[in-house]
């Protein structure tokens, strides 16, 4: 059977690569503690030694859109392109080309389904910075195949929170299932409190830091009971009108699984929204 070697959650922040590598004056105040917590969380995935990576993310409205929204999509293909033009002009990704894990999408897929999951699934997908982001700060030789999932966030009527959750806990048993000796990583990204367009986008700090402090205690400690109490389709209005993206974190507490404490908790207060990292190791921290 495979092993799950690594859980990871963490933020997608798309200006990452632009502010780790800006220079001189264009260099942000912020960009060389940025760059030293990257460093350290991306170890967190080094030493693990994955084969390859399952990455959970939300597509921004690149390639699903309101006249088709998976609610939960697998992709199955063997390659995937990314990024798409506007985050290359607006954050400076790159073009990349990623392998796919078409054995492991394909018994994601038909596990997902007998499990009582209605997946989709797309074998000509083209992924966006919820899944390169996390590459680029955790895997930035990009030398891994993957299994990327798409999970809607952003078109009503969206899943409930605790659907999430159930969906990572089923990831987490289908992987370890999976007939293979190979190494897996699951690692999937979200947000913490989050406003886009509204008045709330640029301040000192995310739009409502209590949320915060709250979300990266829940996920640390594992306490999904107090998260699952909370925080619901409609309370997620209120941090801030991006928030839905909290979702992706609790599916990653499923995967997790209740009461599991993260080994490497890591948080960062930006401009606008907090940065959170948090890596789980199932069968103990690698030497």
């Amino acid at each position: 059977m495979a092993s799950i070697v690594a859980v990871i959650a963490s933020t997608h922040h798309p200006f990452y690569l632009k502010a780790s590598t800006a220079t001189g004056a264009d260099r942000p105040p912020f960009a060389d503690e940025w760059t030293a917590k990257i460093r350290t969380f991306r170890e967190t995935l080094t030493r693990a030694e994955p084969d390859v990576l399952v990455m959970i993310g939300s597509d921004h409205f690149h390639q699903l859109w309101l006249d088709n929204m998976p609610q939960f999509l697998v992709g199955k293909a063997p390659f995937y392109d990314a990024n798409w033009y506007n985050e290359e002009r607006e954050f400076g990704l790159p073009r990349m080309l990623l392998t796919g894990q078409e054995d492991l999408s394909a018994y994601i897929l038909r596990s997902g389904l007998d499990a009582g999951f209605d997946l989709a699934f797309s074998n000509e997908l083209r992924i966006d910075h919820s899944i390169t982001c996390p590459i680029i700060t955790l895997r930035p030789e990009a030398d891994l195949p993957i299994v990327p999932i798409y999970t809607n966030i952003f078109a009503p009527p969206l899943p409930q929170p605790w659907r999430f959750v159930q969906l990572g806990a089923a990831i987490r048993k289908i992987v370890e299932d999976w007939p293979s000796e190979l190494r897996v990583a699951i690692i999937g990204t979200g947000h913490l409190s989050l406003e886009l367009g509204g008045p709330r986008q640029f301040g000192p700090h995310g739009p409502d830091p209590l949320f915060d402090r709250k979300a990266v205690e829940w996920i640390a400690t594992g306490d999904l009971d107090a998260c699952l109490r909370e925080v619901t389709l409609d309370s997620l209005h209120s941090p801030g009108n991006a928030t839905h993206g909290f979702m992706d974190f609790m599916l990653m507490m499923g995967v997790a699984g209740a009461g599991a404490k993260a080994d490497h908790v890591d948080t960062l207060d930006l401009f606008h929204t907090m940065e959170a990292y948090f890596t789980w190791y199932p069968n103990g921290a690698p030497a």
